[in-house]
């Protein structure tokens, strides 16, 4: 064991190994008995592509580049693909990310087009889509763009021939539906295939905000006739809906405080648990109803385990595993249930449970249900495991004795240690959203720090997901002083209690994120330095129309009503308080980025020129909101490090310098 200062120890995970192995995979589905799922490939520009598990578990990429398996409906996405087995062979269609036309694809042909290209603002996008063979059609949410601005937009749910007929004849496309709800998901059809469910939802709400359960009857020709509101509402969210084999109606509800399920309005488990969660994408499952009537969930407070309940009963049996955290992606097949779970020690990776028929008879006492095992996407270490930081889950007290949920991964390296009475820098990581969550699992960027000897605190503060609604509702015109206050409190305990050194505290974060960290560089003293990711940084543009319109009237509920509390949105902002920065931050942009655009950035650029304060700002073409392209990745967790090297006087070997100006 060497003795050498905390940030100098060398390490085998550099910026292009965490890179590689950024992103996980999504989009479960079972294309007849086999497994398919989207998979992020950083060194191919970024791209997802379709992966296929045959039936000898061998995996294979089926779209080779350019082809992208993305969706950009509300930005954010959606399920972007869906297949089935016709005349023996898979029959697949997904939509690309270039053009966001949907796609027809047979093994061994070409992707031919099933939709047309519009000129009209953002064009025509798709998400969710579901093959209906007997009526030759797919159907999908289709996002209209009828003007130029980011807000001319409409959504209704469509048909689209599979012939190739809107090709060239957007007027071949049916709408199933008018245009109503600003906002829906894809319909859920009943076993019979008589009823459509889906969810919808107006601004100013946001989905976990309030979501209404739509209900139409299925006409004899594929129409929709006599939608209703079963449940929800302003004040009430449904995350998904579905039905059960028997045809009733099952949801996730957060109207007792948590995200239950609920079966024709009944509650099936209650506990203080969610059984749903934010919906960021279109298409996130958190429960997937099974041919037996069992209920395949992710549930959980905090983290996420994979489990299988009995509606009949409300048990609720988990899977055995190492698993402690679960993706919104199930799919099922008879009894084979498929998920994506990751752990503290290994990346995300496809799981498979057989929820065995008689399970009700073998679950008594809290046994395992069925068998799980990986089967596909495998976690294979690139590094020994040794290297990997070992996180402690903390409850932190916060103003006014409030808890705070935070994830600490002290620096740890299996050949190094500090000199004694040395204490190690820390840099505590805000969580994009505002409305998510900071999984426990292996993320090799916070391995890229601690294994060199700077710790990493992610914390879930006030208004993050896993914890109940009135945990999430801590942030309700609030943000940029819970979230603020927060990431604070967690930095100075650590600092008082002796894990952190107080002259050597940072903070960073991305998107929301971002804006938080920019926030407490103009709001607090705490931190020596900042690195601030795509972020928001001026709430009256970002809500005058600076952004896209998923999120255009997020801040009515975040900050306040615009029109009513117009002061807030300047008091907050750190753009008009960039004179109180007086640290070094590092400032990372996409060019493309629609969401957080890189004006903001320049904006806040402009008014920090000639201060004195040394920063840096990278811009980078091609990205937009999230970064995927590997040699993206490697620049900016490179430069990061340099700005923590310079500010906090460490000595990392093999990491370029950043030039820092005033």
């Amino acid at each position: 064991m060497q003795t050498s200062a905390y940030g100098s120890w060398p390490s085998p995970i550099d910026a292009a190994l965490a890179a590689a192995h950024d992103g996980h995979p999504e989009w479960l589905g079972f294309v007849g008995d086999e497994v398919w799922w989207t998979e992020p490939r950083p060194t191919e520009g970024g791209r997802r592509t379709l992966v296929r598990r045959r039936a000898d578990g061998q995996e294979e990429s089926v779209l080779p580049a350019p082809w992208n398996v993305r969706s950009r409906v509300i930005e954010y996405g959606g399920h972007p693909w869906a297949g089935a087995v016709v005349a023996g062979e898979p029959l697949v269609v997904f939509v690309h990310f270039a053009d966001q036309r949907l796609y027809r694809y047979e093994p061994g042909s070409e992707p031919r087009p099933l939709t047309p290209v519009s000129p009209v603002g953002g064009g025509l996008r798709w998400a969710e889509p579901q093959l209906r063979l007997d009526l030759g059609e797919v159907w999908c949410v289709l996002e209209e763009f009828t003007g130029d601005g980011p807000t001319d937009v409409r959504r209704v749910l469509a048909a689209v021939p599979l012939d190739g007929s809107a090709v060239r004849d957007r007027d071949a496309v049916r709408e199933l539906t008018d245009d109503r709800h600003r906002f829906v998901t894809g319909p859920r059809i009943s076993p019979d295939g008589s009823r459509a469910a889906w969810l919808a939802w107006d601004h100013p709400r946001m989905p976990w905000d309030g979501t209404e359960l739509v209900v139409a009857d299925i006409g004899s020709h594929g129409t929709f006739v006599e939608p209703r509101t079963l449940a929800g509402g302003p004040d009430e969210s449904i995350a998904q809906a579905d039905w059960s084999p028997d045809g009733r109606l099952l949801y996730a509800s957060d109207r007792t405080g948590w995200w239950n399920l609920y079966r024709d309005g009944e509650q099936l488990c209650p506990r203080e648990e969610e059984f749903g969660g934010a919906l960021w994408k279109l298409g996130h499952r958190w429960f997937a109803p099974l041919d037996s009537g069992l209920i395949a969930v992710v549930h959980g407070s905090g983290s996420t385990a994979l489990g299988i309940l009995d509606p009949e009963t409300g048990e609720l049996v988990d899977a055995a595993g190492p698993w402690t955290e679960f993706a919104p992606t199930l799919a099922v097949h008879g009894e084979r249930v498929v998920a994506v779970g990751a752990s503290p020690r290994t990346a995300y990776e496809v799981v498979e449970l057989d929820a065995l028929p008689h399970a009700r008879t073998t679950s008594r006492g809290g046994a395992p249900i069925g068998r799980a095992r990986v089967i596909g996407a495998p976690h294979d270490d690139p590094v020994d495991p040794v290297y990997y930081p070992e996180p402690l889950i903390r409850t932190f007290t916060g103003p006014d004795g409030r808890d705070i949920h935070a994830h600490i991964y002290p620096p740890h390296h299996p050949g190094h240690r500090a000199p004694g009475g040395e204490l190690p820098p820390y840099v505590v990581w805000a969580h994009g959203g505002p409305t998510g969550h900071a999984p426990l699992v292996l993320d090799l960027s916070i391995a890229y720090f601690t294994s060199r000897g700077i710790g990493v605190a992610e914390v879930n503060y006030g208004g993050s997901t896993g914890y109940g609604r009135e945990y999430r509702n801590r942030l309700r015109e609030q943000w940029g002083v819970v979230d603020v206050e927060d990431c604070a409190a967690v930095a100075l305990a650590l600092a008082d209690e002796g894990t952190a050194d107080r002259d050597r505290l940072a903070i960073r974060g991305g998107s929301a994120g971002g804006w938080t960290a920019a926030a407490s560089l103009t709001a607090t003293d705490v931190y020596a330095c900042g690195t601030i990711v795509y972020p928001i940084l001026d709430l009256a543009g970002w809500g005058t129309g600076e952004t896209h319109d998923f999120e255009s009237q997020y801040l009515e509920s975040l900050v306040g009503p615009l029109a009513e509390v117009p002061g807030r949105y300047a008091e907050r902002s750190p753009v008009e308080h960039a004179d109180r920065v007086t640290v070094p931050f590092l400032l990372l942009q996409g060019l493309d980025d629609v969401i957080c655009p890189p004006a903001q950035c320049e904006r806040f650029l402009a008014r920090i020129a000639g201060r004195q304060v040394p920063h840096a700002y990278l811009a980078f073409e091609g990205e937009g909101h999230g970064f995927r392209r590997a040699e993206t990745m490697i620049r900016a967790l490179e430069a990061e490090l340099s700005l923590y090297a310079q500010v906090f006087g460490l000595n990392p070997p093999g990491v370029p310098t950043l030039e820092l100006i005033r």
